[in-house]
Order: structure tokens, then sequence, then C-alpha cells
């Protein structure tokens, strides 16, 4: 998810788009770059990999002025080179660009064909040259960019500055997030509120399709039939003190430890231990009414759905289905009335998720959203907004939001049974009593840290490896596989673990670790007879229990991890903790970009 900022400021402005870049590197890129106005040309410095490698460019080449852009790529078309990073000049054009434009072939074939000649691979510089060919065909630069804009199908923020007005940057987005900033004699744009916060915290989002015209002192903004209209200026609450790691070597390490804290405050949203209930925010639609459930996620949130369908179905006995978000819209799924859409996304900005959130609005379908961005443009689309209180999550690797919104799925699950009538006032006093506990119990799981630390290095030797669980222990276990693929590059993969000797258990040799998630309890025999079945055939096994269950199975295993003694329901919160733990200390010692792991970013906001 690449980054944009821009300032129209006083004084040089360089400094200032630095700072901005920083607190957007969260969402991953590969290369950055600024541009300026400086005596009445356009100057810009780009630079491969990390932002320190621009710092250094600039340090040997400054770059003063008083206007400027500023952009993180993340590689969509065209390699991460500096050729191709942001922002692109053309002419009497600058632009930086977070998407995809999805007609660019034709679209550049057109302009090669008119006699422009292109400097990069990228869709973006396609943009440029439409602008500023229309420019160059008499076009003011408003005119030419409400021209051009029609012609761009995909998905696209874009902050655009002109050589020849200085006092003008224009904003467009249609399909990702972009957000203006008012400040005293400046004004600014942004990916989001996190970057502008050092800036000003008076911001208006700009809805789907629409572009804003900024200057110093005037901000317009017209929807896609380019008729002026007003967007609300908001405080957006965010800190200008940038998100630091504290003590902690990375940030997915401090978002690890800050479980017990966020998943406590999330929790407080939705218990009400006074009355022995769980709550949900005020909605326009009753869940009684609803006979049927979707949930539709990507990565990480997908599995939180996954752990979703099992509690909705053992607490309110409705069926549920689980779609992958960019799977959705292309399998024609059934939708009908009496159905509920559930949307669950960190950033709210995810474009799978976003597009199937439209596609069952378009027909008529209710939408609830389990969302840790309260401003993002999910969570203003969905009927209903559950949110998560996670704060800010650095690491691209998703930790906290993970665990946060499991807390939310399972307030909704309980919400969703009482209203079918299938939930008594007994049980639901249960339901708050355990996940009251939860918080201490994830606190426990993380007192584990220095052995999971200690076993670390012998995982981080394997070329692959394998994780176990059933019931709602798969899903952790595909969750386990991700996290451990996502930042240590080792091939990993969840299995539910009846399904090892249909196929998987081919794999097993005495090369592949194979982690198994197994709290004792109604499904914990079944599962330590498929790890046998594995050790067998020489697997060397991590098994992850609490204290009974691995008195009862924790022999001839290569390394145990102690889990609390817990209530099934709260289980995969907590044993969360130890798979994030085991993926972390293993990418430490492979030493790998634990928060900004190769290729990925924190949001994927095109398909």
């Amino acid at each position: 998810m690449c980054g944009i900022i821009g300032i129209l400021g006083s004084g040089d402005v360089t400094p200032r788009l630095i700072e901005g870049l920083k607190r957007l590197e969260y969402r991953g890129y590969d290369s950055a770059g600024v541009a300026t106005i400086v005596d009445g040309r356009i100057e810009r410095r780009r630079a491969e990999g990390k932002l320190g490698n621009l710092e250094r460019v600039l340090a040997d080449d400054p770059l003063p002025g008083e206007t400027g852009i500023a952009h993180t790529r993340w590689a969509t078309h065209g390699a991460p080179t500096t050729d191709n990073a942001h922002p692109h000049v053309v002419g009497d054009v600058s632009i930086v660009h977070n998407g995809i434009i999805e007609n660019f072939k034709p679209l550049r074939e057109e302009l090669i064909a008119d006699g422009r000649v292109f400097a990069s691979q990228t869709d973006t510089e396609v943009v440029a040259h439409l602008i500023d060919r229309e420019l160059d065909r008499g076009a003011s630069p408003r005119a030419a960019v409400a021209n051009v804009l029609p012609r761009l199908h995909g998905a696209f923020a874009l902050a655009v500055m002109f050589r020849t007005e200085p006092d003008l940057l224009i904003a467009a987005r249609l399909g990702a997030p972009l957000t203006v900033g008012y400040g005293e004699g400046e004004n600014y744009l942004g990916s989001d509120a996190i970057a502008l916060a050092p800036l000003t915290r008076r911001i208006a989002y700009l809805d789907e399709g629409d572009w804003a015209a900024v200057s110093r002192d005037r901000v317009e903004i017209f929807d896609r039939d380019n008729q002026p209209v007003e967007r609300p200026i908001v405080d957006s609450g965010a800190s200008g003190e940038l998100v630091d790691k504290g003590n902690h070597r990375h940030f997915m390490q401090k978002e690890i430890f800050e479980q017990p804290i966020v998943v406590a405050q999330t929790l407080q949203s939705y218990l009400r231990p006074l009355e022995e209930r769980v709550a949900l925010p005020d909605m326009e639609f009753d869940l009684a009414s609803f006979d049927r459930v979707s949930i539709v996620a990507c990565g990480t949130s997908s599995y939180v759905g996954m752990i979703g369908k099992y509690w909705i179905e053992k607490f309110a006995r409705i069926p549920v289905e689980v779609d992958v978000a960019s799977e959705y819209r292309y399998r024609d799924p059934v939708l009908g009335p009496n159905q509920l859409a559930l949307f669950i996304s960190q950033s709210g900005e995810t474009a799978d998720t976003l597009a199937a959130l439209k596609h069952c609005q378009a027909a008529g379908v209710k939408t609830a959203g389990i969302i840790n961005v309260p401003t993002s443009s999910m969570a203003r689309a969905v009927d209903l907004l559950l949110p998560t209180h996670a704060g800010p999550e650095i690491g691209v690797a998703s930790t906290k939001a993970f665990t946060c919104q499991l807390a939310v799925m399972a307030a909704l699950a309980a919400n969703l049974a009482r209203a079918q009538g299938r939930l008594s006032a007994e049980e639901e006093r249960e339901i708050v009593r355990h996940l009251a506990e939860a918080p201490a119990a994830i606190n426990a799981a993380l007192g584990h840290d220095e052995e999971i630390a200690a076993m670390a290095g012998t995982i981080a030797q394997a070329r692959d490896v394998l994780y176990l669980g059933r019931g709602p222990d798969y899903p952790m276990a595909l969750e386990g596989a991700l996290k451990l693929k996502e930042i240590s590059y080792i091939h990993a993969e969840g299995y539910a673990s009846g399904e090892m000797k249909h196929g998987p258990i081919a794999l097993i040799d005495d090369n592949v670790p194979l982690i198994v998630i197994a709290p004792s309890g109604p499904l914990f025999d079944k599962t330590v007879s498929n790890m046998q079945e594995a050790q067998a055939r020489g697997a060397q096994v991590v098994l992850i229990s609490d204290a009974e269950g691995l008195a009862a199975a924790g022999e001839d295993t290569v390394a145990t991890i102690e889990m609390p003694k817990i209530h099934p329901l709260i289980a995969p919160l907590v044993y969360a903790v130890p798979v994030q733990l085991l993926a972390y200390h293993v990418a430490v010692a492979k030493g790998t970009d634990v928060d900004q792991p190769r290729n990925l970013a924190k949001s994927v906001t095109v398909e």
C-alpha cells in the first residue's frame, strides 16, 4: 500500500515531507521519492529501498521548495527501481499515485502513437502524460485533471503538482483513500490521518470519486460529476508523536506484547460486567431477522472469519459461509434479504474486501464490519460498525489486530445467539466471564516468550514447517503458518489435523518440524492421534497445549510450549500468542526484516 503526502507550506517543506513518509512506512514499500517546485521548475529526489537511502540522497543533494509531494511505493507495474519510483515528472506535471490503472496499456499505446516518450514501466506515468497533454492542448490544470479522470479505470489516489502553479495541488481518489488536511496558511494531502498528524488534526476525507483543488488558503472539492461538494472537516484524533517501539526491538514484538491491554480495551466496549451481558453498538436492524451470515475477509482477517463460523454456528445455530474477499464477487454468490454480510479488515481499505462490500450493498444486503480504523472507507460504508480498539498497528504482519478482531467476533456471536433465542441468561453470563478472563490469560501466555525464543533457532533451520489444529485450532494453524512465511520466508502450511493422512503426511520426514496446536478438551485426543501418526514417520513435533495436554502427550516431542488452562471460547485469543512469538523469534534468528517483510504491504489497496 503506497503512501502519499503533499504540502503547500511556508519555508522548505522537504523535512516535513520526509517526516510524513516515515509515518507511512508501516504500509510497506520498496522505493521512495520527493519532488518540490524550486525557482519555477520541478526538482525531485528518488531512491530504491528504505527511506534512509532517500535521506542520504537528500543529504548529498538538498531539495528546497515551499510546495512538494512525496511517496513511498510498493511496486505493482514495474520493478522497484529508481526510474520507477515516484514522483514522476512529465513536462509541467509531477504526480504520485497509490493504486492500479487497469487500462494503462491502451492509454500508453495511444500516448506513444501521439509521440510521447516514457521513462518508466509504471502505470502512473501514463496519468502524468495524459494530464500534461491536456495542458499542451490549452487546458488549465483543473480542467486537465477533470478531463483525464474519467478515462482512468481501476483504483487510484493521486496527488498532482504543476510547475506553472506552485500554489496548487490537485488530489483525486477512486477506490483508494486520500485525506485533505487544513492548516493556518498551509494545506496538506495525505494517505491517512497518521501521516498528517504532526501538521494538523483538522482533516476531510474525500469520498469515492472526489477530486480536490488545494491551495494554501482554500480547498475546493468536486464529486465525480465535477459538481462542487462539501465534505465535513473533522478532528482526526491522531497523535502528532511518531509511534515508536519503546524498549522493544521491533514493532511486531511491541504489538504482540500490547495484546492484553488492547484486547481489554476492545472488550470494554462490548461487555457489560454489572449486567453480565454482551452488547453491540446501536443498529438499525434486528439480528433476529437473519437466517444466515456471510463473512468476507483477506489473509489473517479471513482466519478470524473461520473461527467466527465455529462460534456463530455453535451459539446462534444459523449457517455461516466464509469467503476470501478476492474470490467473493467472482463466484456470483447467492444473496438474500435475510442475510448479514460481515466484513473484517484491520485498515478498512483492503481493495478486495471493499469491492465485496459494495457488491453486497448493491444487492440490498445488510452489512457489518469489524474494523480497526473507524474513519476508513469500509467503516464509513457499513450499516453496522463493530470497531476494534487495537490502536495503530505498524508491523506488516498483523498481531494485536487479529486478537482484537477475535474479541469482537465473540461478542457478535453471543449477540446473534441471544437475538435468535439460542442463548440463556446463564449461558450469556458464562460468555461474559470467560471473555473477561482473556486479557489475563494472554498475559500469562506472553510469560513463555524466552522459552519460545530459545527453540526458534531449531525452526529457523527448516525449509518447510507444517502446522496442525482441529476445530477452531485449524484456523489458528493456518494463521501460524501465515505468520511464519510472512516474516521468516520459510515455506509453511496449516492443515486440519484429520486431513494429514489424506495427503500432507507424505511431506513428513525428520527435517520437517510439525507445530501442533492442541488445548486439552474434547478435540485433544483426536489431534494427538494425528500428531502421533506424524511422529511415527519422523516428524519433529512442537506441541502447544496446557499442562494437562502436555502431561498426556508431551513425550517424544522436540519442544513444548505450555499455555494456561482456559475455556475453549477464548483459546484462539490465547493460542495466538505462541504462534506469533514463534514466527517472530524465528524471523529474528534468520535476520529478516520483521516489521517490513519483502514484497508485502500493510494494507492491499489494489486487486
